[in-house]
């Protein structure tokens, strides 16, 4: 590679406009390509740093509002308009009929029911035996390890180290609060300083690896669906039967038959939802508020639930066991997404739990709309009619 082949960078000054445009330039004379839409924007370079590298511009990803979304939970309360970033036809008028029909119910219930983001490192031994006896000393030193975490950081906070033996190695999972952050950052961080504490001050001083890939970050597992990673979020509502019929123009006891017939299909192709499209409304809203869109890969897995109840009326919750979101931090800062955060109350300090349950309920929209608009045979004309293939 030659000098004139390289990205455009300045050490002292890399996040100005001149240097965002030397790069567009450096690329249209490279490729061919022109990035005149890509370098139209309106946000300050400076405030990406720390969010991207050789910024150049910016992807205008279009954001449309759904709702409103009436949630009774315990952090989110009232209507919501949902900010959903895409481009997939269909997507916001599918959520927003959805929300209407939750709403006309009386609306969603929520609850965050636990918190707990990981870090994984795995113990080096000679033994099991050893394994074992190293378990044991966990335990009895959790307090100082709780600690040294506190230097690491004001808002981490050790729960329980997870121990998972196969032959002579300690598998473990240190599981944290981190309060309104995603927290994959500050818990390798205060992960990184218990295990240099555990290797200085444990007799047989043991080796370890950082990550033995157990806490499965931004890759779907059974671990996290019974575990949990980030947040484990409850949404659900009974569906009257009338609503139903006047609004979906389906019936309660076929909407209950599909979801069996549904399982049975999860369960033959091994996917982690059970549910129609949990990951159309999570992509949509992680895009509009500054969440790590790649935690869309485990924060789409969860369970779809339903009973019919005696008077025909449909009881319909989601639970999502590892949804990674954050209020605070990452890309939530950025004059968009800021922006789209507010929309609904959730920026900033104690609002993490508040924002998980909007996206739950958000979740469970999508999931009445679309499976009803299967079962009324309305799911192909509605993209005709609206989407691209217009």
């Amino acid at each position: 590679m030659s000098k004139s082949d390289r990205i455009p960078r300045d050490k002292k000054n890399d996040y100005s406009r001149d240097m965002a445009s030397q790069r567009a330039t450096f690329v249209s004379e490279m490729t061919g390509a022109s990035l005149d839409t890509v370098a139209s924007y309106t946000i300050d370079p400076l405030l990406t740093q720390g969010n991207i590298e050789n910024f150049t511009g910016t992807a205008q990803v279009p954001i449309g509002i759904a709702g409103p979304l009436t949630i009774v939970g315990e952090h989110a309360k009232g209507d919501f308009y949902i900010p959903m970033a895409t481009t997939e036809g269909t997507l916001v008028a599918s959520y927003s009929r959805g929300m209407r029909v939750i709403s006309e119910c009386g609306g969603v219930r929520t609850t965050v029911v636990k918190d707990s983001m990981q870090r994984a490192p795995v113990f080096l031994f000679d033994n099991a035996l050893e394994v074992r006896e190293f378990g044991k000393w966990l335990n009895e030193h959790m307090d100082a390890i709780r600690g040294v975490v506190k230097t690491s950081s004001r808002t981490a906070k050790l729960t329980e180290i997870e121990q998972y033996i196969v032959a002579n190695m300690m598998y473990s999972r240190f599981c944290y609060t981190t309060g309104d952050a995603a927290g994959q950052n500050m818990t390798g961080k205060a992960t990184l300083l218990a295990c240099e504490w555990i290797r200085a001050n444990h007799p047989l001083k043991p080796r370890y690896v950082l990550s033995g890939n157990t806490d499965t970050d931004k890759k779907h597992s059974m671990m996290n669906m019974i575990q949990t990673r980030g947040k484990r979020v409850v949404a659900e509502f009974v569906l009257k039967r009338d609503v139903a019929k006047k609004l979906l123009r389906v019936d309660t006891e076929w909407l209950y038959r599909f979801r069996q017939i549904a399982y049975v299909g999860t369960m033959q192709a091994g996917a982690a939802y059970a549910g129609p499209h949990s990951a159309n409304g999570i992509a949509a809203m992680f895009i509009a508020t500054g969440q790590d869109a790649a935690n869309v890969a485990e924060s789409h897995a969860g369970l779809n639930y339903g009973e019919l109840l005696d008077n025909g009326d449909f009881y319909w919750a989601v639970t999502l066991p590892a949804l990674i979101c954050a209020t605070y931090g990452g890309g939530t800062g950025l004059p968009t997404q800021r922006e789209c955060l507010e929309m609904m109350d959730c920026f900033g300090s104690g609002k993490a739990d508040k924002l998980a349950e909007i996206i739950a309920a958000v979740v469970l929209a999508g999931d009445v709309s679309l499976s009803s608009a299967i079962l009324a045979g309305e799911w192909v004309s509605s993209h005709e009619k609206m989407g691209r293939n217009r």
